[in-house]
């Protein structure tokens, strides 16, 4: 009976000690998404910076990382749990297949919806030879609003759902637009018509000698954009039109068993790259807590994303 108290004991020491140890982050890329997910990494109380990976190393190496080591390869630093990937959509999987050999874990905004589940089957493969975890498509949507829309429909089985985002400039979309031959710098705008329908509103600079047609062409035809109404504008200078504010109304209308007309509403307002810095922070954590493989966020525990006491956490919460 002593030997299994102190068993107990020694147990609850051992589990107490490793949750007093902070999770070792590094944020790699520090463009919008990678600034706000250091301030998240700052205010977290169960995290440091490990460092931040740049293209470009320390070369010019802003004020606000002078306390943190910054480089080029992710290997310069030392005992990182999880890389935070604040990279463009289409460079995660690239990311991801250089870190995951580290046996560092890997979380990522990625956000073209077609491609998550070939992303995910790719990664699984990598992550369950490598011992590590990745959660994708970990933004606010998807991301957060897939959870919402997950719980909705299991509120109401048989129905409708629909997200209408905006209006709001849409991250992902202006890298894209960025990335086309001829412009200098971009926002796209996404406007609701309703019923989850949107209208893309392209407002470009352009390199000297680029013609509007063929970029609005090569911008119409990406995936990114194929699916929407979308409109493309020369403007003189994009920074004098552009707002980080974004927001969502997600609706389901459908039945609970066998009861008819359940209507189910979720607004948010936002900034767009701070929440998703503060969502890719949250499973970031929930990467500590899992098996390994690769997960969406709808296939973790909400609760593996916030710090804190579990049993504290039910106490308040449920």
């Amino acid at each position: 009976m002593q030997r299994m108290q102190q068993k107990n004991k020694d147990y609850h020491k051992h589990k107490k000690q490793q949750d007093m140890k902070k999770i070792r982050a590094a944020v790699v890329g520090y463009g919008n998404i990678g600034r706000y997910a250091l301030q998240a990494l700052e205010t977290a109380p169960d995290f440091e910076v490990a460092g931040i990976v740049r293209r470009n190393g320390a070369e010019n190496k802003p004020m606000e990382l002078a306390q943190y080591d910054v480089v080029k390869d992710i290997r310069e630093l030392k005992d990182v749990d999880v890389a935070i990937l604040a990279t463009p959509t289409r460079s995660c999987e690239e990311y991801a297949r250089q870190i995951l050999p580290l046996g560092i874990n890997t979380v990522d905004s990625f956000d073209i919806h077609t491609l998550i589940r070939d992303y995910r089957r790719t990664l699984t493969e990598l992550n369950k030879q490598t011992g590590t975890v990745s959660i994708i498509a970990a933004g606010w949507d998807p991301g957060s609003d897939s959870i919402v829309r997950t719980l909705m429909q299991s509120l109401a089985p048989k129905g409708l759902s629909y997200t209408n985002f905006g209006p709001g400039m849409s991250m992902g979309h202006s890298v894209c637009v960025r990335s086309k031959a001829g412009v200098k710098n971009a926002l796209s705008m996404t406007i609701p018509l309703g019923e989850g329908i949107h209208r893309r509103m392209v407002y470009v600079e352009l390199e000297e000698g680029a013609k509007l047609e063929e970029v609005t062409a090569a911008i119409k035809a990406d995936p990114y954009f194929a699916s929407d109404e979308t409109h493309v504008f020369q403007v003189e200078s994009v920074d004098d039109v552009r707002d980080m504010g974004h927001g969502v109304n997600l609706v389901r209308k459908g039945v609970s068993g066998k009861t008819q007309n359940q209507r189910l509403e979720f607004n948010m307002t936002i900034n767009n790259p701070a929440l998703t810095g503060q969502v890719l922070v949250n499973v970031a954590r929930a990467s500590m807590r899992q098996q390994p493989g690769c997960y969406t966020m709808i296939e973790i525990p909400v609760i593996d994303m916030l710090p804190g006491d579990r049993d504290e956490l039910i106490s308040h919460l449920v």
